[in-house]
């Protein structure tokens, strides 16, 4: 196994503990447009993922009724007015931290929009530890497989010597689309079951990160 010379870590949900916080914005997103389901945290997990739409329908929002740009602009309203009290997910300070002392590269590699990971991340002081946060440019969630494999292009890493770090599936499908190899974290937004079908290696605290690398 190749030295690691670049780490990319997920943020909602690996690097931020926002998960329970997430539930309790769908069930008020539901109840503020007349839906009767709520979610526990167990059965978050199992509908949660990306593109962010397809995880609303699944959710049970109907479309024809309440399209999907005003559900998110909704959510994000409500998401963003105390996410700031969303700590870091336990570990996360101590690997981010053992990580660069090793002189290895972190990035972000997000769905969420850029300029709130830069303000989430600096809110919680561990901005200057990344070299990169690489973020969409809107709300709407579809994805970052191409976000992932436009900055690997351009940025001349090997992508052997590369990690992606995070807890969906399309965590693993980003690293598979860029090459790269990929740890999954159990804690996150989904499932245990659902992140050990992927294949990749799984940990259950971030602790466990810096030994893997």
């Amino acid at each position: 196994m190749a030295d690691t010379s670049l780490v990319f870590w997920d943020w909602n949900g690996t690097l931020m503990d926002d998960v329970r916080y997430s539930v309790a914005c769908l069930n008020g997103l539901l109840e503020e447009y007349g839906y009767e389901q709520r979610y526990s945290l167990g059965r978050y997990r199992e509908i949660f993922g990306f593109p962010i739409e397809a995880y609303y329908r699944r959710a049970g929002f109907d479309f024809d009724r309440d399209p999907y740009p005003v559900l998110a602009d909704s959510y994000m309203q409500r998401y963003n007015a105390d996410v700031d009290a969303c700590p870091l997910t336990a570990g996360a300070a101590r690997a981010l931290e053992t990580v660069a002392g090793r002189g290895i590269r972190q990035a972000i590699l997000s769905v969420s929009r850029r300029d709130y990971l830069v303000q989430q991340a600096g809110h919680r002081g561990i901005g200057g530890l990344f070299q990169e946060m690489l973020g969409l440019k809107d709300i709407y969630g579809a994805g970052k497989v191409d976000l992932g494999r436009q900055y690997l292009a351009g940025s001349g890493a090997d992508p052997a010597r590369c990690v992606m770090v995070g807890d969906t599936d399309h965590d693993a499908e980003t690293a598979r689309a860029m090459g790269v190899r990929c740890i999954l974290y159990t804690g996150g937004h989904q499932s245990r079951a659902r992140l050990a079908a992927t294949g990749c290696q799984l940990i259950d605290s971030l602790e466990q990160l810096p030994g893997l690398l």
